[in-house]
């Protein structure tokens, strides 16, 4: 099993979720710049640390945490 994790553009959404909307793009949760395409996120996230920044980091550790949150909400059961 690898031990990498893969960040989609619906983790990056996800990440976004409750955050204030942009008129004009889409803002790294990490870093906080905005670009003006989530492939722009995207691509900014894939290679941040050519870029002097951990994004990729933030990311791969927020996406373990969220799975585990999810499989602890799903163990407890349904809600009614």
């Amino acid at each position: 099993a690898s031990n990498r994790v893969s960040i989609t553009i619906q983790d990056i959404l996800a990440t976004s979720q409750g955050q204030p909307v942009l008129q004009h793009g889409y803002k790294c949760m990490s870093c906080c710049r905005v670009f003006p395409t989530l492939w722009s996120v995207k691509t900014h996230i894939q290679h941040s640390s050519q870029e002097g920044y951990s994004c990729k980091v933030y990311y791969r550790k927020l996406k373990v945490l969220l799975e585990k949150e999810h499989k602890a909400q799903e163990a407890k059961g349904p809600r009614v």
